[in-house]
């Protein structure tokens, strides 16, 4: 089983027992209070907890399968590239070629389930689903009403020629003093993975505010602040001379990254017009093609790419990661015809646990690494990660209004922030 496997099925673990959780509190409880001794009251009592299995899950789902074709990006500009005529020589009329890169149609499908409640300033987009809505509840820590709120998304889309998979998987439920929400989102042209579940007590202070404090469970694949061809060069050793002093050097030199991968470097000495001699290195691929013809060359060319490789590789040995943490939110919302706000936000704080994947390569060392590798005796280091959003809106006359949104989120060493502000005047 691969690092991707591993990541998917601890997600759909954490998904599946969150669910089993919160539909048997939610069945148990009805079943309690519907429990009656008369006989021929059982089936009445099996009916009504399917219909408020209905009620409260179903009612007000929507199904969808939706896609969309877009006209690919296209270059303002044309490329040419100049080849040998195949008749001629290097110096004979040559080929003026046509080198842009014309990528095919741009394309998204995708299928889910929905059931999202929408603020009173949220109006629906559109008259129909299809999986590219936005909706500020998926953010905000309460939604807005008290019940199951959902949404399992998955698609595919293709952007500049590169085909990813998306997917977002929400599930929370909101009474009036807790809150319980399990995610799992990948936004494939973006690199982004990620997994949570959360359990919180919700406290209302009044009918527009409430704070909110729990625990939450986050996994994430890429190891963040692991830089593995960064550390494979730093290593170090030493050697020590007749006299005994001590001489520090690097134990893997940066040309020696393209010998792990077959490449090869010979050495040649050439003589100019002029008398001066050149003496370099030029660099040949596993199969003897010469793919530089200096070191400088080869480390900004096909080393650069080996680095990636590198990384990439030594990624994919690891684990996924997963940890917790304490979490507490918080949330105001007022809204009439004239002006509405609504301010909200989450912070976790700086008392993170790994219970999953290799803590010497997780977040909380990502500062300890150095010359020689993992620094002894270094101590882990806490962080923070937040995010906060704010919708307000003011009509300041009949058809005059403004209006200012926006979201922050920091993650790790992940930062997404989106803001827009306006003014509306109907004429």
């Amino acid at each position: 089983m691969n690092r991707k496997q591993k990541t998917e099925e601890f997600a759909l673990n954490a998904i599946m027992y969150l669910v089993i959780i919160f539909l048997l509190s939610v069945f148990t409880f009805n079943l309690q209070a519907q429990v009656v001794t008369q006989d021929d009251l059982v089936i009445q009592n099996k009916e009504s907890v399917f219909k408020k299995v209905y009620d409260d899950f179903l009612k007000y789902g929507t199904f969808y399968v939706a896609g969309n074709i877009n006209n690919p990006y296209q270059k303002q500009s044309i490329d040419y590239v100049v080849r040998t005529n195949p008749s001629g020589s290097l110096y004979d009329v040559p080929v003026v070629e046509n080198a842009t890169n014309y990528d095919p149609f741009d394309y998204r499908y995708g299928f889910g389930i929905r059931r999202i409640a929408r603020f009173d300033y949220e109006n629906k987009e559109k008259a129909y689903y299809d999986g590219t809505e936005k909706n500020v509840a998926l953010s905000a820590p309460t939604a807005a009403f008290n019940g199951f709120e959902y949404m399992f998304h998955w698609e595919k889309e293709r952007e500049r020629g590169e085909v990813f998979t998306n997917h977002r998987y929400f599930l929370r439920h909101t009474g009036k003093y807790h809150i319980a929400k399990i995610e799992s989102r990948e936004e494939g042209n973006v690199g982004f993975k990620y997994s949570s579940a959360e359990i919180r007590g919700r406290l209302p202070i009044g009918k527009k505010f409430s704070i909110s404090a729990g625990v939450i469970a986050r996994t994430h694949e890429q190891a963040f602040g692991y830089n593995p061809v960064e550390i494979w060069l730093n290593e170090t050793t030493e050697y020590i001379d007749p006299e005994g002093n001590v001489f520090e050097y690097a134990a893997n030199a940066w040309y020696s990254l393209g010998f792990e991968y077959g490449y090869d470097d010979i050495y040649y000495t050439q003589t100019d017009e002029n008398g001066n001699q050149i003496q370099d290195w030029y660099w040949i691929d596993p199969e003897g093609n010469i793919v530089a013809n200096t070191d400088l060359e080869f480390r900004e060319t096909v080393f650069a790419d080996l680095m990636n490789r590198f990384n990439r590789e030594q990624w994919d040995l690891l684990d996924a990661f997963a940890e917790y943490a304490p979490i507490v939110g918080a949330d105001f919302y007022t809204y009439n015809e004239k002006m509405w706000v609504h301010a909200y936000a989450n912070y976790i704080l700086p008392y993170h646990k790994y219970f999953k994947g290799d803590e010497a390569f997780s977040y909380l060392n990502r500062n300890n690494w150095g010359l020689g590798g993992l620094k002894e005796d270094s101590e882990l280091e806490q962080w923070e990660d937040y995010q906060f959003g704010l919708i307000m809106g003011w009509k300041l006359t009949s058809k005059l209004g403004i209006f200012v949104e926006g979201e922050y989120t920091k993650f790790w060493d992940t930062e997404i922030f989106n803001s827009t502000v306006g003014l509306n005047f109907e004429l």
